[in-house]
């Protein structure tokens, strides 16, 4: 998932990918733990793909906030 998919969405809906990405990661490491991960790349992707999603989580929650500051 690239940035500009992630910047259309909402802040429910990031939370919610967040959720899953983390899902993903877990059943990855549990995975490798296991030997049975056939692709290693997926929990570097998965990591990357969790923190460009906090990143713009948090970057909207800032526009939110100053939207909120400058309203009043």
């Amino acid at each position: 998932m690239n940035a500009e998919d992630l910047r259309a969405k909402s802040i429910d809906e990031l939370i919610k990918i967040i959720i899953d990405l983390r899902k993903e990661q877990f059943n990855a490491r549990f995975q490798k733990a296991q030997g049975s991960l056939e692709n290693t790349a997926q929990i570097r992707k998965n990591r990357r793909a969790i923190a460009r999603a906090k990143t713009i989580l948090n970057q909207k929650r800032q526009e939110e906030k100053s939207s909120v500051k400058k309203a009043a």
